[in-house]
């Protein structure tokens, strides 16, 4: 299943989800935008697309989570809350890719995010935008960029010869971006 499919099939009960938690429509369409970038970094490692629904909560719970965290706001959590807060996740480059995306311009995260994640046409985005056809593309590229340069930043990646990045994720405690 493809990220796409899984906001057309989604996204309006995630979003519900986390309107419940944060009461803020804004902050909660902010939340949606961060949780779809972590199903779509993190979409191969689901072995099992029957617990897709329940993966797509989780996922959701834990951005509502690391919200609260991060902006000290205290939250009563539920014993369903406390069985996911208990699974560790190993820091991946998924984890600096999300935190990387989350500290872009919004001028560059939300074209980039449509383009990549939704897998909306540019064309589409500067409509729905009500940005020149041009202006789109080139934040998408910088976008691209900078999301590259946050790699070499963060866990201090190196381009090759070939033009590809290359390096290892830092343990969490050392990542710039995720520590």
């Amino acid at each position: 299943m493809q990220t796409q499919e899984i906001w057309n099939s989604y996204s309006n009960d995630i979003k519900h989800f986390i309107l419940s938690k944060v009461k803020d429509a804004v902050v909660a369409d902010d939340l949606l935008q961060e949780t779809f970038i972590k199903v779509h970094t993190k979409l191969n490692t689901l072995k099992d697309e029957d617990k897709l629904k329940s993966w797509l909560f989780s996922i959701a719970r834990y951005t509502v989570l690391d919200y609260f965290r991060n902006n000290n706001i205290t939250y009563e959590i539920s014993e369903v809350d406390m069985h996911f807060e208990d699974q560790k996740l190993e820091h991946t480059k998924e984890d600096c890719l999300r935190g990387i995306i989350k500290s872009l311009p919004k001028k560059y995260r939300d074209p980039l995010f449509l383009s990549d994640i939704q897998g909306k046409k540019q064309r589409q985005i500067s409509e729905q935008l009500h940005l020149p056809l041009p202006t789109i593309k080139s934040q998408i590229q910088r976008g691209r960029k900078l999301i590259a340069q946050g790699f070499i930043d963060c866990c201090d990646f190196k381009v090759s010869d070939t033009g590809y990045l290359v390096g290892e994720i830092r343990d969490k405690e050392e990542c710039k971006v995720c520590h």
